[in-house]
């Protein structure tokens, strides 16, 4: 996401960093840079004239022109803008009313509405709650199978239907169910069309009547850019919606929606969907996206991530053995194991600082098969050689090659990496998992 936008805003701020003294003229051309890169990322007009505004304000003021590193502060305002332009602070669910809580989510056919109803169960079942999926779209009887497979797939209950009855009446019937299945939170999929009509408008208006939704989210498609904004503002005129979730916005090069929404609606983005699997939804916090956008990857995301996967228990094993040296190769299978569950390997690199820099320009590319490699290599390992590489001979390192598919190379650039990891690791006095996952280094 923001591939385009982060390259263009580099190229903007390249001028300016590393001098002692900026004119206004150096400002200026850099917020011309800024806005054109704004609107070819399909940045609502409005918004970007808005942003400018605010930018030039502060950056031709004291703090930059009588700053001793003006670039740097520049980056920093811009930073705070963008930060305030996407909502400010994280703006979580509504989850304190009376059980059990409704959550409505509405949107057009094709924007992942379905999936992300199970991404969402997904992500407060790991919460303490208990999900409950409805799924009322009558009209396409496909959706309410899509929905009890991903059910299934995550073992949430699904409300029974056939596509027979009204959607008010499955509604009344779910609200009724769900607490004596011990479900605390209806997660309502609604009917969705290929573009908003009067008829699909009356029918989530009395669904919202029946349900008295805690929370309305919108599930838009961020590929779509400026469309999805102008949607949010019509679902918003007409329902009030609460909230909205981007989905695909992995596959969003461009990054005008997030950008847009907030400012051009006053709703609130709360979750992204980051790819297809159904733990691929992630809150949506503007600070972190904004330090995204602007190249300086996003350090607490990663650290949340890991700690989502990393098992407490096995991580104070791992810690213990560190402190005794004895963290070995069948220890660094296991690391690969969790980084590889944490998602895309692309994903991961480019929320390190400076790393996505490096994967644009060609100096460092993520091989998610790497991963795979590394596995397969110490799997054809004796448990002798997993204990103590030392004795890994020549000899040895061909057979293992032979017996995982894999070259001599491969099993070099395995020990290598091991062998600095386990050298960076006699550094720490005290380590978790969460620490390992930023010391592995792919290749």
């Amino acid at each position: 996401m923001f591939e385009l936008l982060t390259e263009k805003l580099t190229k903007a701020f390249k001028g300016l960093k590393g001098r002692g003294r900026l004119s206004e003229k150096d400002i200026e051309d850099a917020l011309r840079e800024i806005r054109l890169a704004l609107l070819e990322a399909d940045v609502n007009y409005k918004v970007v004239k808005d942003l400018l505004e605010e930018i030039r304000k502060r950056a031709l003021g004291q703090e930059v022109l009588e700053s001793l590193t003006p670039g740097q502060q520049v980056v920093k305002i811009v930073n705070g803008e963008l930060t305030k332009l996407m909502g400010g602070g994280r703006r979580d669910l509504n989850l304190g009313g009376k059980r059990p809580l409704c959550i409505m989510l509405v949107g057009l056919q094709g924007s992942g509405k379905t999936t992300t109803a199970g991404k969402l169960a997904h992500y407060l079942r790991a919460r303490g709650y208990h999900p409950y999926l409805v799924p009322v779209d009558a009209q396409r009887p496909a959706a309410i199978e899509q929905l009890w497979k991903i059910g299934e797939e995550i073992n949430i209950p699904v409300h029974p239907s056939d596509g027979t009855d009204k959607a008010e009446d499955i509604c009344l019937r779910a609200v009724g169910r769900a607490p004596r299945s011990g479900s605390d939170i209806l997660i309502v999929d609604t009917a969705g069309r290929l573009h908003i009509d009067e008829q699909l408008m009356e029918e989530l208006l009395r669904i919202k009547g029946i349900i008295r939704p805690d929370e309305i989210l919108l599930v838009a498609d961020a590929m779509t850019g400026q469309d999805a904004v102008n949607l949010a503002q019509e679902f918003n005129r007409n329902l009030d919606i609460t909230g909205v979730i981007l989905s695909k916005i992995e596959g969003d090069a461009r990054g005008g929606a997030a950008l847009s929404i907030m400012a051009a609606t006053g709703t609130p983005i709360k979750f992204v969907g980051t790819g297809e699997r159904l733990d691929a939804l992630e809150p949506f916090y503007p600070d972190r996206m904004a330090s995204r956008i602007l190249g300086m990857g996003d350090i607490v995301s990663l650290i949340d991530k890991a700690q989502a996967e990393f098992d407490q228990r096995e991580a104070d094993e791992l810690a213990s053995k560190i402190r005794k040296a004895e963290f070995d190769l069948e220890d660094f299978k296991s690391q690969l194991a969790y980084v590889r569950k944490m998602g895309s390997l692309e994903q991961i690199l480019e929320m390190i600082p400076g790393i996505g820099q490096m994967m644009k320009s060609g100096r460092l590319k993520a091989d998610k098969r790497e991963l795979g490699r590394f596995e397969a290599i110490i799997n054809s390992m004796t448990p002798e050689e997993r204990r103590d590489y030392r004795i890994i001979s020549g000899t040895r390192r061909k057979r293992i090659a032979m017996g995982s598919g894999t070259r001599v190379e491969d099993v070099n650039r395995l020990l290598k990496n091991f062998v600095q990891t386990k050298s960076m690791l006699k550094k720490l006095r005290r380590g978790s998992l969460r620490d390992l996952s930023s010391l592995v280094s792919f290749g």
